[in-house]
């Protein structure tokens, strides 16, 4: 784990700018192992307990090939992604009651960890401290670069790259689902019938593809969430053993298959 980042919002995310006609944008909301040391201090777990959940709940490489992806696309997308561990924040999740992973403790701000275990003390001040630094600015700065593209380029295309284990852990609501190589979560309003093929067509060189299990959905910012129809988004889950050692060890050959697979989505999604 890293610890040191500064507690301020501006910390929390990075966004690498692409080219200005792209529409495409490459989030990658859960690849960071970093906490803010206030973060680290309200953690109930041990630093060895703490590096096992990191391997666990991260989704590691996924920059890398986010990166990867945006150099070898014929029109670089552009990229955000996030410079802190879900522990800290999940910008994925739901700040509130609509969130179903609240079931489990694992809202946006989590209070348990994938094994059940408690994470940290359910204090409303610190969760609300957390989402105020960090949750908010994330939340707030994507949806600037998704206005940005719309202003730009009249649309654009969130592409949420993650990764997940190939064994369930116990934390998933849906652990007996099928565990393809590639999970594809889409949304009935923001996914269109072409994102959804391109996306089968060029990951279909990973390996065997299945929709919205093990999970399901895909991300966009609330400002557009079934509101606009020129947000379009697709999440790609990677099954992890096709690309690293789990639960938190190096890539794999299998890095490069998942970089062209996802860089041919780029350019279709660019041009379609």
């Amino acid at each position: 784990m890293i610890i040191g980042i500064p507690d301020g919002s501006s910390a929390c995310f990075e966004v690498t700018p692409g080219d200005a006609e792209s529409p495409v944008i490459l989030h990658v909301p859960h690849g960071s192992r970093t906490l803010t040391a206030q973060a680290r201090e309200r953690i109930l777990l041990d630093d060895a307990e703490l590096a096992a959940e990191l391997d666990h709940m991260t989704d590691a490489h996924t920059g890398l090939i986010a990166n990867r992806a945006a150099v070898t696309a014929g029109l670089a997308p552009w990229i955000f992604s996030s410079r802190l561990s879900r522990l800290v924040v999940d910008p994925e999740r739901f700040p509130d009651d609509r969130e179903d992973m609240r079931a489990v403790g694992m809202g946006a701000v989590y209070l348990r960890t994938s094994h059940g275990v408690p994470l940290r003390t359910d204090d409303p001040n610190h969760i609300e401290d957390l989402l105020a630094r960090h949750y908010h600015p994330y939340a707030s700065a994507m949806a600037d670069l998704v206005d940005a593209r719309l202003a730009a380029v009249g649309r654009a295309v969130v592409l949420d790259v993650h990764s997940y284990p190939s064994r369930p852990l116990p934390y998933e609501l849906h652990p007996t689902g099928n565990r393809p190589a590639v999970c594809l979560g889409v949304d009935s309003f923001h996914t269109p019938h072409w994102l959804h093929d391109a996306a089968t067509r060029a990951l279909s060189l990973v390996g065997d593809l299945d929709v919205n299990t093990p999970f399901g959905g895909t991300y966009v910012p609330l400002k557009h969430y079934r509101q606009t129809d020129q947000v379009m988004a697709l999440m790609i889950e990677i099954r992890r053993d096709l690309y690293m050692t789990e639960p938190g060890g190096a890539v794999n050959a299998g890095v490069d298959t998942v970089t062209r697979a996802l860089a041919t989505l780029v350019d279709t999604a660019t041009s379609a």
